[in-house]
């Protein structure tokens, strides 16, 4: 990553930090990476997650025990941790890209940190309850928190710079999961391509990968990942949705497949034209909420179109038929986080903007601008819970069953790109490195 690319990145991250701190009435910040947690009634130790308000100061993801210490107007403080450890991997002091930016401490133990820390006219973001009685500063406080979450959402170049990346190595392992499905792979097979691909593990990826074959496709959080490979004959169908990671900055990507030409693969076809014209709407001064209205009617006109329903698109909105194909929202935020912070937020000082109750699972009510970067997935699922349900509803005479018994085994369908909005044009990362 270029030096100066982050040089920039940070210059603007501390300006900003300068501004919220004095707006809230602090002087210093002190951030903790986090701790690794002990497995109940075990010496195992759950896999670490990285503070996300740590990681969105420094891009260091797999280091407990560490800290940012930042004062207004001052070159940020890492204390980095560095035990004397046979048991563990210990990561070498930080000679990057990053590191020139900081001055660097390094603790040989947790509790050094104590003597580099101050409660004085400070606040803390972390988990607090291992530091009862240091003197650490206002804990979690949410004005504060409120102000970094809302401008989380504005990107600077380095940031587009790692998003881009993270495109780049979560499209080269679709395009290994996608030949694994055609080969004849299992869903564990198949995650097993994927990750190889991207040369990241399971603790690296952003979430748990989620990959479908057949029915599995309509379980919108599938990870059971089945060891079991099909033979050709039940071979229809393939959905996976996973990311990857580039210095804590996530992809979201996600592709179906028909194993063979014929219905469901023109639902995928159109598809996917549906969504490319969904990310088109992303524009400067837009609704996020109105853009997530629009999907429901090209979901709409999807179930029309391959003969679901019998009524018209705009009916099939208005009495919330089009929910039980789509139950979950447009997209959402995406950054240092998958599902990133402040998508409901009213304003920088916090407040909430809730999604309408016929969109319950929408997470972003914000106005769309420039310089954030959103997913776009929108999808058509056959679920059994949701099916069982409107077959016992009013709106049930207006579903084709039949049509609907014979796409129920593919499961279901979901496109996925990460877009940049720019003042002046719309910059599908995902598309870019498949190269459309």
């Amino acid at each position: 990553m270029d030096k100066q690319l982050f040089a920039d990145h940070l210059a603007t991250l501390c300006k900003r930090y300068d501004d919220i701190l004095e707006q809230c009435g602090f002087d210093t910040l002190n951030v903790f990476s986090g701790a690794p947690t002990v497995q109940f009634l075990d010496d195992n130790y759950y896999p670490f997650r990285v503070n996300p308000q740590f990681k969105a100061l420094v891009p260091v993801t797999d280091n407990p025990h560490s800290w940012v210490i930042y004062r207004r107007g001052q070159k940020p403080k890492l204390l980095f941790y560095r035990p004397v450890d046979f048991w563990h991997y210990v990561p070498p002091a930080p000679q990057t890209f990053w590191s020139d930016q900081y001055d660097i401490e390094l603790l040989s133990k947790p509790d050094e940190a104590k003597a580099f820390l101050s409660g004085e006219n400070a606040a803390f973001i972390g988990e607090t309850a291992r530091f009862d009685g240091w003197e650490i500063g206002q804990r979690n406080p949410q004005h504060l928190i409120d102000q970094l979450h809302w401008a989380r959402a504005y990107k600077t170049p380095y940031e587009f710079a790692c998003l881009r990346e993270a495109n780049r190595i979560a499209v080269g392992a679709h395009q290994a999961a996608e030949a694994a499905f055609r080969a004849g792979a299992s869903e564990f097979e198949i995650n097993l391509a994927y990750m190889k691909a991207a040369g990241q593990g399971e603790n690296t990826m952003p979430y748990g990968n989620i990959v479908g074959l057949n029915e599995h496709g309509a379980i919108l959080h599938y990870t059971h990942l089945s060891t079991e490979p099909l033979p050709e004959s039940e071979r229809r169908s393939f959905l996976i949705d996973a990311g990857a990671d580039c210095n804590g900055y996530c992809a979201d990507i996600t592709r179906s497949y028909a194993y063979r030409d014929g219905e469901f693969g023109d639902l995928v076809t159109a598809m996917h034209e549906k969504e490319k014209e969904l990310v088109a709407g992303l524009t400067p001064g837009a609704s996020y909420l109105e853009l997530h209205k629009s999907c429901h009617h090209k979901i709409g006109q999807l179930l029309q179109q391959f003969g679901v329903i019998k009524t018209s698109p705009e009916s099939a909105v208005e009495s919330g038929l089009t929910g039980t194909f789509m139950p979950h929202g447009l997209g959402h935020f995406l950054g240092l986080q998958v599902h990133d912070v402040g998508g409901h937020q009213t304003a920088p000082e916090g407040g909430t903007t809730p999604p309408p109750a016929e969109y319950p699972f929408l997470r972003t009510t914000r106005t769309i601008e420039e310089n954030q970067v959103f997913t776009i997935e929108p999808g058509l699922y056959f679920i059994d819970s949701l099916l069982a349900e409107l077959k016992e509803s009013q709106l049930a005479d207006e579903v084709n069953w039949d049509k609907v018994e014979k796409l129920r085994p593919f499961g279901g369908v979901r496109i996925e790109d990460n877009v940049i909005v720019h003042a002046d044009r719309i910059e599908n990362m995902t598309r870019d490195c498949y190269g459309e």
